[in-house]
């Protein structure tokens, strides 16, 4: 392999020292301008990159956060990590994303490399709700936020969207539409969004007089399209179809629908149907899915701004808060009768 070319190889190939290359790259203007053009065409010459690990040990500074989402899959966390990319961004900082795939040890994992790296900051969904796996971002001193999570035992800056009013919005809703029979669909209940929003749900079928077992609950093993096609085969199963389901993001909606589509199950005239997220797939279904909306890009970017300004110049004066943002719900053709011919 042809080894990297260093910048002792650029001030020898253009004559200059050491010293100046170092000012082309990080002080132009204290440079004269032909030996900038002579030292820059050498750079390019040569395809010489700068090491961004030796400038960090010069700064004591990393210019990378880290961020660890649960599903890369899920429209809805490419928003988020859209949202924090654009506020890394301009800041003059890079975002290094990874993917716990919401098992606790890919996390555990994860976030022993962040240590390892000395990343400036980390950027986590947590999937053990616990707290445990952040522990070593404390014994290390490396600033963190949580993403779309509260987790009680964290002592850092959070940013979450009140799920638990998200869940009401939706079933409000859906009584509204003069449902009674509804069914919910989870993914797996460790995860507190799943929980919330459940809570939700039951807290509106509670303000319309209901009892909890008005709510029946399918808990699906995962949060995607196949768990939500798995999802509608157990709805179909059931002695008394329900009236409406709510599912615990659009995912899982979008695979509920496949599997009542293909029953010849109307939707909306048979079964009402609510997402949540509404990520961009939930407007563009076969039927337009009603949806809990999250801001998720704000999310991102409200979340990467209290981590930088964690890390930044003004530190020492840094307190750490929790953002809670308010969800919205979206109604489309999924939750609207359609008119007979």
């Amino acid at each position: 392999m042809r080894r990297p070319v260093g910048i002792k190889d650029v001030a020898g190939a253009a004559g200059v020292s050491v010293g100046t290359v170092s000012n082309v790259i990080n002080r132009p203007e204290s440079v004269t301008e032909e030996t900038r053009r002579r030292v820059l065409s050498t750079i390019e010459r040569l395809g010489y990159v700068r090491s961004e690990s030796a400038r960090q040990l010069r700064a004591g500074r990393s210019r990378i956060l880290a961020m660890l989402v649960l599903d890369m899959a899920n429209p809805f966390f490419v928003a988020v990590a859209s949202g924090a990319e654009r506020s890394a961004r301009a800041a003059g900082l890079g975002v290094m994303l990874c993917n716990s795939a919401e098992s606790p040890a890919e996390e555990a994992t994860y976030l022993n490399l962040f240590s390892e790296q000395q990343v400036r900051g980390v950027l986590v969904t947590p999937a053990d709700m616990s707290g445990r796996n952040l522990d070593a971002f404390r014994r290390h001193g490396i600033p963190f936020v949580l993403v779309d999570r509260i987790v009680p035992s964290a002592d850092g800056c959070s940013v979450s969207v009140d799920d638990v009013a998200g869940g009401a919005l939706a079933v409000r809703h859906l009584l509204r539409r003069g449902c009674r029979e509804i069914a919910y669909v989870s993914g797996p209940m460790h995860l507190a969004q799943c929980r919330n929003r459940r809570e939700g749900a039951l807290l509106a079928l509670a303000e319309a007089g209901l009892p909890p077992e008005a709510l029946r609950h399918v808990e699906a093993a995962r949060l995607d399209v196949v768990a939500g096609r798995d999802a509608g085969a157990r709805l179909l199963g059931m002695e008394s179809r329900p009236s409406a389901v709510f599912c615990a993001n659009d995912l899982l909606a979008l695979g509920v629908l496949q599997t009542l589509y293909h029953a010849g199950i109307r939707v909306p005239e048979d079964v009402a149907l609510v997402g949540y997220d509404d990520i961009e797939f939930a407007s563009a279904a076969a039927v337009p899915l009603t949806s809990v909306r999250q801001p998720a890009f704000q999310l991102g970017g409200a979340a990467a701004d209290l981590l930088i300004e964690e890390t930044g110049e003004d530190a020492a004066r840094h307190e750490h808060r929790r953002i809670v943002l308010q969800p919205e719900l979206v109604v489309r053709a999924s939750t609207l009768a359609r008119p007979h011919p």
